[in-house]
């Protein structure tokens, strides 16, 4: 699962952030990163109605954002959320779009597109130095 591959690259403060439609595969992602990290992919639910979850049983903690149900800019600002966008984890935000003038000026977008079934495109952005390096690094593992 290329998640859990991408997982073995990344390092604490580093932000996934993930856009695409519902049903997308958005929490699937985040299951294979978390895979990746250590946490059982079955203890991964979708934050939806808590807007966070943390799990610090890994080697590096993983705080999961879902922003499905934010409607606006305070109600993430409510949450703290830049204690666990900088803070020594793997940060990996759902429905990032909802972030607004809230999203960090540095992260690895990905945006996950529904091809067919269970087929998905994903499309990686790198906004910053570290993001594109992790971006070099990702592409040696899905080389053909």
């Amino acid at each position: 699962m290329l998640a859990k591959k991408i997982a073995a690259l990344l390092q604490p403060g580093d932000i996934l952030c993930l856009t695409g439609e519902l049903g997308s595969g958005k929490t699937v992602f985040t299951k294979g990163i978390a895979w990746g990290l250590g946490i059982a992919p079955q203890e991964i639910v979708s934050p939806t109605f808590v807007l966070l979850r943390q799990y610090e049983q890994s080697k590096i903690p993983l705080f999961h954002f879902d922003l499905y149900r934010v409607a606006r800019e305070r109600q993430i600002s409510d949450v703290g959320y830049e204690e666990y966008m900088f803070d020594a984890g793997v940060t990996v935000v759902e429905w990032a779009e909802r972030l607004g003038g809230l999203i960090p000026e540095a992260f690895l977008g990905i945006s996950l597109r529904i091809v067919s079934g269970k087929s998905r495109k994903l499309i990686f952005t790198a906004h910053g130095s570290r993001y594109r390096a992790l971006l070099r690094e990702i592409h040696e593992i899905i080389k053909p």
